[in-house]
């Protein structure tokens, strides 16, 4: 594992963090990533006073770009499971969803993917109005892995759910803020202080209150865990097909994974065969 540390924690407050991801040119998802994630969780989970988590990017152009397609997935597959049961990636994001402090993501730039599904499993979505949402995975081949179907599903309707994961295009923030795939969008200058206000009010209310209050939610719109593990399962199936490879090849031949080129407008490229 890495030394880096990818999360960058500030404790504003004992009720109130913000956490800053940082991970190279464009924000990749890897295996450390999921490892640190765990970690972080566990923080959350085990502090007493921690009411209200802020999710902000280092990156203005990737909060979270999408999983990094050359790590090592021998190592992703085998790798011990977390304390739900999971694999470390469903395991991570199933707890983030349930940790007892809400989760907030603040999101400038692109997060697609596993960036997508990272979102997804915090409680509340503010979007820059520059943010781009996206789950391209179909465009690779692949079912996507960490089940946003099932989230999509609860928030914005099967049929924009099947239009977003099966489509895999991109949602720029307005459009994904009249789907309900985020709260609401503000303007890139006003986005870090609205949601810091915002956070702030949280930071003040009771902690048994507000985790109480959660709970509620959680139970209504519960996923279970045996759907998280079956996406996995979906897209260890599905993804680096001999069939896909030169479409992928192609892809990273033409910037994938590159700060500049297709990364920008990758749900236009991965329905392009050249």
């Amino acid at each position: 594992m890495s030394n880096h540390s990818q999360f960058q924690v500030h404790a504003v407050s004992p009720s109130y963090w913000k956490v800053t991801f940082e991970n190279g040119p464009i924000n990749l998802i890897d295996l450390d990533t999921v490892e640190q994630l765990g970690d972080l969780v566990t923080r959350m989970e085990q502090d007493p006073d921690l009411t209200v988590v802020v999710f902000q990017s280092a990156n203005p152009d990737f909060f979270m770009a999408h999983f990094d397609l050359r790590s090592d997935m021998q190592r992703f597959y085998t790798t011990a499971p977390g304390p739900t049961g999971l694999l470390p990636y469903p395991d991570s994001l199933l707890r983030l969803s349930k940790v007892p402090a809400v989760t907030i993501s603040a999101i400038k730039g692109r997060a697609r993917g596993a960036g997508s599904e990272f979102v997804l499993n915090t409680d509340i979505r503010f979007a820059g109005s520059n943010a781009i949402l996206g789950q391209p995975e179909v465009g690779f081949g692949a079912v996507p892995g960490g089940n946003p179907m099932g989230r999509l599903a609860e928030l914005v309707g099967r049929g924009r759910a099947m239009e977003i994961v099966v489509g895999g295009d991109d949602f720029p923030a307005q459009l994904a803020a009249e789907y309900g795939y985020v709260n609401r969008v503000l303007p890139e200058g006003e986005l870090d202080d609205f949601v810091d206000t915002f956070a702030r009010r949280i930071a003040g209310f009771d902690k048994a209150a507000v985790s109480g209050t959660k709970e509620f939610v959680d139970a209504a719109t519960a996923i279970p865990a045996g759907d998280f593990a079956a996406a996995l399962a979906a897209i260890r199936r599905t993804g680096g097909r001999p069939e896909n490879a030169d479409h992928v090849r192609s892809l990273f031949e033409r910037g994938l994974q590159q700060p500049q080129g297709i990364e920008l407008d990758l749900g236009k490229h991965v329905a392009e065969k050249v």
